[in-house]
């Protein structure tokens, strides 16, 4: 019996009509990382698994997918360690490799390898897929893209301004009104936990705080109850799951919670410096705001934290986020270089154009033309002149088989090419073309250099 063919849980194909509306979002992405002088780099798939592993906290490490050794290396296998129950230790004795989790670690090794090639500050972009071994649902996949953009070697804020104004420039050449762009501080978390008494407990307030908008406000308390942050500490915690009112209004009311935090206070003084930059650059189409609840898990993020949410009414996740890191690259042997970034979430992305029906139409047509085959003596007619449009970058091609015109129309209009082209002895003789405009049917005769206008 023949095997039904099927493709992993969390990965897709992609229809042509879907490619060429991803590229649309790419190139869109590219130009502004260009026009703000990010160069491109690229890195493998796959990295060493002490790369990866330990810098996303316990919750990243257990979503990497790690590849599994192959001949002699699983006879190293640390069996004991499998005996004895340890079963982490005995899956990364069987791997030592992983697939990447994001670009961000892979950017961070990069830089730190290639120190002495690179002028710092260094701004780069990265287009790649990655992979997680989430649970698949709306919006979030096992193999997905992101498109980075990162600067190392500077800790001035005004790189802060700078891909906030990215964020919005994309966001404006998309036609995707209404995004936002919530902004916290790494900085003002620490101040939090300082005066609630549980400085000990960052990571793990952080990792519970970052699912308040899946598991909710009872949902992230009962977390952080279970992982021994005090009841006291929590209810201390509760004014700010209620904070109201402009970003200023935010601001001062924190400024009153983390008056006794000097970690606390830095975080507020960098906001407030962000923030009224801004207010000075007037955003196109992104709105600024301030979520004091917004934590991003990964714990390589020392300062400013962004993402970026859809327009109101669209049910969706984040479709961007990003933050300042200091000490990621010191992780492989590269001190004192301070690094911030941002993501754009291709897929998800995607799925709001789609949703709001933002994508141009020119964007889906492909072939502009089909030249219909009557025959050698007209298909080599047609041929000539299908090069000579791909000299003036018209999309054109001929039907590659004689077969009846009904068939050959059908083909046209599955495929939503708008014109089909006829030549057959008469228009050969004139030295001239039939066009046919699919849409409404119409057809009249013309030349050559007036089927170029046509269809340019």
């Amino acid at each position: 019996m023949a095997q039904k063919p099927r493709i992993p849980q969390g990965t897709r194909d992609f229809s042509a009509t879907e490619v060429a509306k991803r590229s649309y979002i790419i190139d869109s992405i590219q130009e502004q990382f260009r026009l703000f002088g990010f160069n491109p780099i690229e890195t493998p798939s796959f990295e060493n698994s002490d790369t990866l592993l330990g810098k996303y906290g316990e919750e990243g490490d257990r979503l990497i997918f790690k590849i599994l050794n192959s001949g002699d290396k699983v006879k190293k296998a640390d069996i004991e360690a499998l005996n004895q129950g340890h079963l982490a230790k005995f899956s990364n004795s069987l791997s030592e490799k992983a697939l990447r989790y994001d670009l961000t670690v892979p950017f961070a090794r990069y830089v730190v390898q290639h120190q002495n090639e690179i002028v710092f500050p260094y701004k780069r972009y990265q287009i790649q897929p990655v992979w997680r071994a989430d649970r698949p649902q709306k919006g979030r996949f096992r193999e997905f893209y992101q498109c980075d953009a990162d600067v190392v070697g500077s800790t001035s804020l005004w790189q802060e301004i700078d891909f906030i104004q990215l964020y919005d420039n994309v966001f404006t050449t998309l036609g995707l009104k209404g995004v936002t762009i919530k902004i916290n501080n790494r900085k003002i978390l620490s101040g939090i936990v300082e005066v609630i008494g549980a400085s000990d407990k960052l990571i793990d307030f952080t990792v519970a705080l970052d699912k308040l908008d899946k598991i909710g406000e009872d949902g992230v308390k009962k977390e952080m109850l279970s992982k021994g942050i005090t009841e006291v500490a929590i209810e201390k915690m509760n004014p700010l799951f209620s904070l109201k009112g402009t970003l200023r209004d935010k601001l001062s009311t924190l400024k009153i919670l983390l008056a006794n935090s000097t970690v606390g206070m830095k975080g507020i003084q960098e906001l407030e410096f962000i923030i009224n930059t801004i207010d000075q650059m007037s955003l196109q189409t992104a709105s600024v705001d301030l979520d004091v609840t917004l934590a991003r898990g990964l714990n390589y993020y020392t300062g400013a934290i962004f993402e970026v949410s859809a327009p109101e009414g669209v049910k969706m996740g984040s479709i961007g986020g990003g933050g300042r890191y200091d000490n990621l690259t010191e992780v492989f042997g590269l001190k004192d270089v301070s690094g911030v970034g941002i993501s754009f979430g291709l897929d998800r992305i995607y799925l709001v154009l789609e949703e709001l029906d933002l994508f141009p139409e020119e964007v889906t047509v492909n072939t502009k033309a089909l030249f219909i085959n009557f025959g050698m003596d007209e298909a080599l007619y047609c041929q000539k002149t299908i090069n000579i449009l791909r000299s003036h970058t018209i999309s054109a091609e001929l039907y590659p088989d004689v077969a009846k015109m009904n068939k050959q129309m059908k083909y046209a209009n599955k495929r939503n090419i708008p014109f089909v082209v006829l030549a057959g002895t008469s228009e050969i003789e004139k030295q001239l073309f039939t066009v046919k405009n699919m849409e409404d049917g119409s057809q009249q005769e013309m030349n050559r250099e007036e089927l170029i206008s046509l269809l340019q």
